[in-house]
């Protein structure tokens, strides 16, 4: 039997727990893992000899610097999980919303801001959510999001994120729901995964969490959250949900999940991964 070859994509240094944990697996699945590290030189010329060894390729960070080469990988003819138009819709955080809207799921009120300040303004003073929180469509581990109590403060928060990364990108307003962060992750259709982030601020995002535990799904969030894996294509996601009067509502969904909520699932969720994989090759 023919020994499927997975081309993995990572940015780092040193091998972490999760990079070695997929090497160990592969190796017992007779899987052969081709390593694209990001840390080191990119030559175009050795990632093209080593993509042709390559029958389907995981994209394992979030980092920007990787939809360059993940797009690079699909124009060498590879299939790359998850595709990068996953990055341009589904995981840009208006795109997103519109998409829940469509599909009749609960999302936290949200609006999309102008580039215009004095038009800005009045789109907030029409909103009317105090506090409120601002986030860049596109954005990671809540690095571009800030909460503001006033229009003042919102219009100098705005600015600073317009100001970070040198990017003028567009700026979300979103209603804020004071609620634990419920974790859902997803590996090819299926649940893998659930988790409450307790956090100690008001961001709640899984890198400001303090302790996780499980919780069990109820009917209406097993359908919300089969809803949203066909609508968003992702094959490996995590999507983050708020409560709100005892309701779901969906904040985000994200390619590239976190397997560090608990270190004894961490082999779970790469060898179900791997499995996909070798499914899709």
């Amino acid at each position: 039997m023919k020994k499927v070859r997975i081309g993995y994509i990572y940015d780092s240094k040193t091998l972490g727990k999760e990079e070695k944990t997929f090497l160990k697996l592969a190796k017992k699945m007779n899987v052969e893992l081709i390593m694209f590290n990001l840390a080191d030189e990119i030559d175009e010329y050795e990632i093209e000899k080593k993509a042709k060894l390559c029958d389907v390729i995981y994209n394992d960070t979030a980092d920007y610097i990787t939809i360059e080469m993940a797009k690079t990988l699909e124009a060498l003819g590879k299939k790359v999980i998850d595709a990068t138009k996953i990055y341009y819709y589904s995981e840009d955080k208006w795109m997103f919303f519109l998409k829940c809207r469509q599909n009749k799921i609960l999302t936290p009120e949200t609006i999309l801001l102008s580039a215009d300040m004095n038009s800005v303004k009045a789109e907030l003073e029409r909103f009317n959510h105090w506090p409120v929180v601002l986030k860049r469509v596109y954005g990671e581990r809540g690095e571009f999001v800030q909460k503001a109590d006033n229009v003042h403060e919102a219009l100098a928060k705005i600015k600073a994120l317009w100001a970070k990364g040198n990017e003028r990108l567009p700026v979300l307003a979103q209603e804020f729901i004071k609620s634990d962060s419920y974790r859902v992750t997803v590996i090819g259709k299926k649940v893998m995964q659930t988790a409450v982030k307790k956090c100690h601020g008001w961001k709640a995002t899984g890198c400001y969490a303090m302790r996780f535990r499980k919780f069990k799904m109820d009917n209406q969030l097993e359908k919300i959250v089969k809803k949203l894996v066909k609508i968003s294509g992702i094959e490996v996601c995590g999507i983050d949900l708020l409560k709100k009067e005892g309701k779901w509502l969906v904040l985000e969904i994200n390619a590239e999940p976190s397997f560090n909520f608990f270190d004894t699932e961490r082999e779970k969720l790469i060898r179900a991964v791997l499995q996909l994989l070798v499914k899709k090759a």
